[in-house]
């Protein structure tokens, strides 16, 4: 009964994650006959994966069944909560169901409670890949460099510092970019890609390449926290030239401008407990409560209500369909008193 349940915000690497397993499992001569690719946002999709998972494999290697945007441990229909045990004690030992979500599993819910009793039985194996915050600067270096390790590379201290600056939490962009770099590091060793010795990534590399891709989430949300709002339009007409998507700018945005007003809120009103303050702000490390408070000192929880509004309206100028420069520069330009 081999079955892999993946799940967290960094989709890009649960990507590499299942196709990794493919890769290890499957024979390339009968991969086309072994591997199913589904998905769980279709009401039938979820319950041909238990179907197909109980079929054997054809000829050599192994069969994998993935079903992205499984709904077995997040909103699963009582019927089909009802097959999904008893069809996973059917599933034979050469065949591989892995479910694959963004989301984290419902603890409350029966089907989340048995796999999970699978995997501490050792009868199902379970991996989370979460992005770390914008202010997690340890998340975003154990990122880069857990991510470097992935794809063998080996980075200098000073490298690893540049990738993070330049790059934040953009875990896409943070696989193509090393990429490049081993590319590079490859044909300026004279050294193959694929050796077992991790190829060396050098500072100067990093920033010639990156030199384009210094900007992110965090260097907007300073800037326009600073109210320094020429700089936060020319920062994010760099990302949106990189090809970041505008709705992921305006999501992390909003995201933070939140955590902001809940902080600015609670403090005006003397709350001093930095957990409930976190808990209020959808912060899960109090300890950036302490960081935050001196951050926003003397800055009223009108401003943040306001830039709120001008992403709610860049927000809904981007899905009627207006360019997404002019929808940032004419919402960041509302309400400058």
């Amino acid at each position: 009964m081999p079955i892999h349940l993946i799940w967290g915000s960094d989709t890009a690497a649960i990507e590499r994650a299942t196709e990794a397993l493919i890769s290890d499992l499957l024979d390339p001569a009968w991969i086309s006959i072994n591997l199913s690719r589904l998905d769980g946002k279709e009401a039938d999709q979820a319950s041909k994966a238990l179907e197909e998972a109980r079929t054997p494999p054809f000829g050599s290697g192994e069969r994998i069944v993935l079903l992205n945007q499984s709904p077995f441990c997040n909103n699963c229909p009582s019927e089909l909560a009802k097959r999904f045990e008893k069809d996973l004690e059917l599933i034979p030992p050469n065949c591989h169901l892995v479910l694959a979500n963004p989301s984290k599993p419902d603890a409350r819910l029966k089907t989340t409670k048995y796999l999970k009793n699978l995997i501490k039985s050792g009868q199902a194996k379970e991996r989370t890949f979460n992005l770390p915050a914008f202010w997690d600067q340890k998340g975003q270096r154990d990122l880069v460099e857990s991510t470097a390790q992935d794809l063998g590379l080996r980075l200098e201290e000073k490298a690893l510092s540049i990738l993070v600056e330049a790059i934040g939490t953009d875990s896409t962009r943070l696989v193509s970019e090393l990429e490049k770099l081993a590319l590079h590091a490859g044909i300026e060793n004279e050294n193959p890609i694929n050796e077992k010795e991790p190829l060396l990534i050098k500072a100067n590399a990093v920033s010639a390449l990156t030199s384009g891709i210094t900007t992110n989430s965090l260097q907007i949300g300073n800037s326009l926290l600073n109210d320094q709002i020429g700089d936060t339009i020319g920062l994010i007409d760099a990302l949106l030239e990189t090809g970041e998507p505008a709705l992921k700018i305006i999501a992390t945005l909003t995201g933070q401008v939140r955590g902001w007003l809940w902080v600015s809120l609670l403090e005006s009103h003397g709350e001093k407990d930095v957990s409930v303050i976190a808990q209020a702000a959808g912060i899960s490390n109090p300890k950036r409560i302490y960081v935050m408070r001196k951050q926003l000192q003397g800055i009223q929880p009108k401003r943040f209500l306001n830039l709120l509004s001008n992403l709610l309206t860049i927000e809904a100028a981007l899905k009627r369909g207006v360019s997404p420069k002019n929808a940032f520069r004419d919402g960041l330009l509302m309400n400058l008193n």
